[in-house]
């Protein structure tokens, strides 16, 4: 039976979609346990560590303006295969590498290749549910998509104390194969062939100018920017805020990430149980208004207490998350709505737009600000009062209907497993 002719369950293109989007998470919070192993076994200080995020961000970034625009081109199914067979090799490559030029090399090709299920699948979502079906399978994508980054971090850990730091990255090859053969068998196309549009670096190149010149993806790619960014400041700071603040050790980074990322978890569901029942736009409101209190708690709190501690200094952190789950459906979906016969080529220039920004502040801001929680605080504070900014600009414009062209028949999703 060919590709074509498959139907496949709600609940197994879900699970499929949240593997896939699992690729960047466990790339980045993995290794974290290994940083300072990694800077004594290298011989480079620990500032030269945080380089491997920053440019594994970059090269995401960068290809992230690709991935979208060849799956219009050629399919999704065929993007996804080759692009997770790229990361498997440059995963194996950072396990191989000798020194720091070297990973940082290899760290930078798994970067081209790891947005490939994220952004490609943001457009398989769009490409076969509509309105209120579309909000529930991305909110149920989320929910999955975030158990990622509590485990990451663990089993990075784990596997430290079991080996050395190279058996991260036989870990991340070794989950990159599985899932290669998931997508595979499992996953059908969904981007029918009569649907495809060539891809030219002409016309490519006066898509992304039309975006960036469009006022309405603009506020929406930054509110989605900085909302995120206030909680990928502390992601990124994780050695730090782990290791020296909360004076956890190495196997111990699931007490920031697990209530965090449980947090996005119930955040994604509520969202997904309120869709069709509540309007969008105050799911928005609540989750801003979410993040605001949480982050304003955050701030009071390392004002008055220097001594970071358990569960006090996580909590925050877990409110930030929960609403930025609650907005990130809505934003997401708006922005797509833009362009909806390119969703592919639009959801890669938000996420480039995004990666871009958490490369930033990764490689820049970090450095600065994550030995210092009140500037922790208070940066996030900033974001999330920005984003808010943006988002109020939006609702601000007129927003014309969107003609959403219909699902393609060849992709049916059912109700059974």
């Amino acid at each position: 039976m060919s590709t074509e002719s498959l139907s496949i369950s709600r609940r197994r293109l879900a699970m499929i979609l949240g593997l896939l989007a699992m690729v960047g998470p466990f790339s980045i919070d993995s290794i974290f346990p290994a940083f300072r192993v990694l800077a004594h076994e290298l011989n480079v200080a620990d500032a030269a560590i945080q380089q491997t995020i920053s440019i594994y961000l970059l090269g995401y970034a960068l290809m992230s303006l690709l991935h979208g625009a060849l799956s219009d081109a050629f399919g999704r199914k065929p993007v996804i295969l080759f692009g997770l067979a790229t990361f498997l090799a440059a995963s194996i490559g950072c396990a191989l590498a000798p020194d720091l030029p070297q990973l940082l090399i290899y760290r930078f090709i798994q970067g081209l290749s790891a947005g490939v299920g994220l952004i490609v699948g943001r457009a398989i979502v769009r490409d076969v549910f509509d309105g209120d079906d579309a909000q529930r399978m991305m909110s149920l994508v989320s929910m999955i998509f975030s158990i990622a980054p509590a485990i990451a971090p663990i089993i990075g850990g784990y596997i430290l104390t079991w080996t050395h730091w190279q058996g991260i990255f036989w870990f991340l090859a070794g989950l990159t194969a599985f899932m290669w053969l998931v997508v595979a068998v499992f996953l059908p196309e969904s981007h029918a062939k009569a649907r495809r549009v060539a891809i030219h670096p002409v016309s490519l190149s006066k898509a992304y100018a039309g975006m960036l010149a469009d006022r309405r993806f603009r506020l929406l790619a930054g509110a989605g920017t900085f909302l995120f960014g206030a909680l990928f400041l502390y992601i990124a700071s994780a050695p730090d805020y782990v290791l020296l603040h909360l004076g956890l050790n190495e196997t111990q980074f699931g007490y920031f990430f697990v209530p965090t990322i449980a947090g996005m978890g119930i955040g994604a569901f509520l969202s997904g149980r309120l869709a069709g029942k509540t309007a969008g736009i105050h799911l928005v409101r609540w989750g801003f208004g979410i993040c605001a209190f949480a982050m304003l708690c955050n701030l009071g709190y390392v004002a008055v207490f220097p001594q970071l501690l358990l569960p006090w200094a996580v909590i925050p952190m877990s409110g930030l998350a929960f609403g930025i789950a609650l907005v990130f459906p809505i934003l997401t979906l708006s922005l797509l709505d833009l362009y909806p016969h390119i969703r592919g080529t639009a959801s890669s220039m938000q996420a480039f737009i995004s990666l871009m920004a958490n490369a930033m502040i990764s490689g820049l801001l970090v450095p600065l600000v994550s030995k210092t929680p009140l500037l922790m605080a208070a940066v996030s504070l900033l974001f999330v009062f920005i984003a808010f900014l943006y988002w109020r600009a939006y609702l601000r414009l007129p927003h014309p209907p969107v003609q959403c062209p219909e699902r393609p028949a060849a992709f049916e999703p059912t109700d059974e497993l």
